[in-house]
């Protein structure tokens, strides 16, 4: 009977997992956040996480975020670092080698935890997420945050993670070195990989 009574409503049902991402959400706002001394109200660090979720796996743009909070984009960029801190975001930096493309200079912001992401847009499963239009900026998020997850488990040196992306259009979602080879990753949520993908990862990557 115990058992039961765990399955149907303990803190492990699967059910429960979105309310209980919700109240950690608020709980850093209101209390976490603050401690470690982020100013801003609960209410606009709450809008901020939202903003957050509205940009995940896209260029960071402070003023724009700024514009939207009634705050400047040096605030914006502080609150981030915050963020940051905690081990909520991660910014990606874009590649910087000099390679004859114009490159985008901002960097890419991630939420890290993918539940608390799918949680600040109320969704509750995996059917409605399917059908979100930025479900695949957040598989390419989770898979960026597995890898480098696992290879920060591993006694290696490695350079800073990055991503390119040329003003033409050319992507890669993530580059990684280490002992001395680079690796480029493009990630894609797609039941039918085609041969073209293989190309156009082969014409992007540097050499």
């Amino acid at each position: 009977m115990a058992q039961r009574r765990v399955s149907d409503g303990g803190i492990l049902d699967k059910n429960r997992f979105p309310l209980w991402q919700r109240n950690y959400l608020d709980l850093l706002a209101m209390r976490d956040l603050p401690s470690w001394g982020l100013t801003a109200r609960p209410q606009l660090t709450r809008r901020f996480f939202k903003m957050l979720a509205a940009v995940h796996g896209n260029t960071w743009n402070a003023s724009q975020i700024g514009k939207s909070l009634g705050i400047s984009y040096h605030t914006v960029n502080s609150f981030l670092e915050y963020l940051e801190q905690a081990y909520l975001i991660r910014r990606l930096i874009p590649y910087y080698r000099n390679i004859k493309k114009r490159l985008i200079k901002s960097p890419k912001i991630y939420w890290r935890d993918s539940g608390l992401l799918h949680s600040l847009f109320n969704l509750g499963s995996k059917k409605e997420l399917l059908v979100q239009p930025w479900v695949g900026l957040s598989w390419e998020g989770w898979v960026i945050e597995q890898i480098l997850i696992f290879l920060s488990t591993l006694d290696l040196t490695l350079d800073d993670p990055s991503f390119l992306r040329t003003a033409d259009g050319q992507e890669l979602d993530l580059i990684i070195k280490f002992l001395g080879l680079t690796y480029a990753i493009e990630i894609k949520l797609t039941s039918s990989p085609g041969r073209e993908d293989i190309q156009r990862l082969k014409k992007t990557a540097p050499n």
